[in-house]
């Protein structure tokens, strides 16, 4: 017999149903087996259902298609042995308004094949048993995606764990109640956890990781078997290592929770294969030792150079508004409200941001994502994400790119900018000396030196062309904050901040830090 094609979702065991008091359910053929499981509810009266089923359902009849003389032929024992080969859980019998009581027949013929026989009361309708099936079955698969979930957070933080691939592989196997095992380039087994299985199981698996390992165009990047009564599966780590898997059981949900451990273990063995873990934590020991920036900076692999990102989740205030729609931002603000926070980001969500920019060296910091880049990298915009991005600099100004980065992303947010970069292009700026421009910069800002809030505020508002919503938006505060901080510079300063000329030279100032 064929395996029945159910679908991939948590099924509904049969005792639960029978349980329910109020479909009054009663077996009365077939095995006792609290392991049968049900897929789905169809209601037929055709005398062949074989067409018309995918596996796994309850089947409901009223015998409305069993003719007079079907009791002394063999009308029943096909007709049960047509919904077994079509992978039939069951079959439930509803009596009245055709049949006062089951056919003595299809109650043997069901114990004959191994088929369930559910007698349905004339009080209980079809459809109440279907909806009865339906609200188990929507129990079950948010049962499934709240264990896929915190499997999926438990894994996130096994990896940032001081041994992260135990952790990872620690967690895999008390999520699927199995053995997990991590192969090596060369085949053999380097790291596992849980209980392990018996020689035959371990060596099926072994085999199993070999058809995964990359060999070429066409190479699976998972496999499943199944020996001894043990669920098998391999997935490849695209790094030379593979992923394997013996659990006793195979839930719908496992594929994806292995699968989100295979990605991290991919990017932690990857990290193994190329050195560059060992490399960075001999950058960040000599820093903490007294190394200079530019001393550790080619333990980093990255060049001369580096680009600092600042990376925002996108919320529902950073999203782009429709043409000549209100900013809802704006909205908000005008009404007295703060703007709304974004979600801070988890470690799986920057990691992944950290590979499309192409680079492992992030950093989640509170609700933003710092991440170094070489310089020689090619950025483009990230869905989800707005980003921030510094000038090109040498490790001894990673500080400054920082910054740059910071009031990048600030401006990017404001002015809903899906990758804004800090502006390098040559200007008035280079027809002065620098020492000269940076003594008139504090010269004229010299007023404001005790009033950091002050600078910031000025800066992000002339950057912005004045405007006091967008300057509330990019500093996360009131619009009539942002007035009064432009009052108080105008002050302190004694100038006309609405003249042109004054805002040129202020910003030319500004540009000095």
């Amino acid at each position: 017999m064929p395996d029945p094609a159910v679908p991939p979702t948590p099924p509904v065991p049969l005792a639960a149903l029978l349980a329910r008091e109020d479909l009054a359910l009663r077996r009365i053929a077939g095995p006792c087996d609290p392991s049968l499981v049900i897929h789905a509810a169809h209601t037929s009266e055709m005398a062949d259902p074989y067409p018309y089923l995918l596996g796994g359902e309850l089947l409901l009849t009223a015998g409305v298609h069993i003719p007079d003389a079907a009791g002394s032929g063999t009308y029943f024992d096909d007709y049960v042995s047509r919904i077994v080969a079509a992978g039939g859980a069951a079959l439930g019998f509803g009596l009245a308004p055709v049949h006062d009581t089951v056919p003595r027949a299809l109650v043997e013929a069901c114990d004959s094949h191994g088929l369930p026989l559910l007698e349905v009361p004339p009080q209980t309708p079809f459809t109440a048993v279907a909806r009865a099936v339906w609200q188990l079955l929507a129990q079950a698969r948010l049962a499934e995606l709240r264990r896929v979930t915190e499997a999926q957070q438990s894994l996130a933080a096994a990896a940032a764990r001081p041994d992260p691939v135990p952790s990872v592989l620690r967690q895999l196997a008390q999520r699927t109640g199995g053995w997990t095992a991590l192969y090596g380039p060369e085949g053999t087994d380097i790291a596992s956890a849980g209980r392990r299985p018996e020689p035959p199981v371990t060596t099926s698996l072994a085999e199993l990781a070999e058809v995964v390992r990359p060999s070429g165009p066409g190479t699976p990047t998972s496999a499943t078997h199944a020996t001894a009564g043990t669920h098998l599966a391999a997935y490849t780590l695209s790094t030379g290592f593979a992923l394997g898997m013996a659990t006793p059981t195979r839930e719908p949900g496992d594929h994806t929770i292995a699968s989100v451990a295979a990605v991290l273990l991919t990017l932690l063995t990857g990290e193994q294969q190329s050195g560059s873990g060992a490399a960075r934590t001999s950058a960040l020991v000599r820093l903490l030792l007294g190394g200079t920036a530019e001393e550790v900076a080619p333990l980093l692999g990255g060049g001369d150079t580096w680009l600092v990102v600042h990376a925002s989740p996108i919320g529902q205030r950073d999203r782009h508004a429709p043409s000549g729609a209100r900013d809802p931002a704006d909205m908000r603000l005008r009404r007295g409200a703060r703007p709304a926070p974004t979600h801070p980001p988890d470690l799986l969500s920057a990691t992944a941001l950290g590979a499309a920019l192409g680079s492992p060296l992030i950093d989640p910091v509170g609700d933003i994502v710092q991440v170094l880049v070489p310089a020689d990298r090619t950025l483009q915009p990230q869905p989800g994400w707005t980003l921030g991005v510094s000038a090109p600099v040498p490790a001894q100004q990673l500080a400054l790119a920082g910054t740059q980065a910071a009031r990048a992303m600030a401006r990017a947010r404001a002015t809903r900018t899906s990758l804004l970069r800090h502006g390098s292009r040559p200007g008035l700026a280079e027809l002065v000396p620098r020492d000269e421009a940076q003594a008139h910069a504090r010269t004229l800002l010299g007023p404001l030196a005790e009033h950091p809030a002050l600078v910031d505020t000025l800066r992000t508002w002339l950057s912005l062309h004045g405007s006091w919503d967008r300057t509330a938006v990019a500093l996360a505060v009131h619009r009539n904050t942002v007035r009064q901080r432009i009052a108080r510079c105008a002050a302190l300063l004694g100038a006309e901040i609405d003249d042109p000329d004054v805002r040129m030279e202020l910003w030319f100032a500004l540009r000095q830090e």
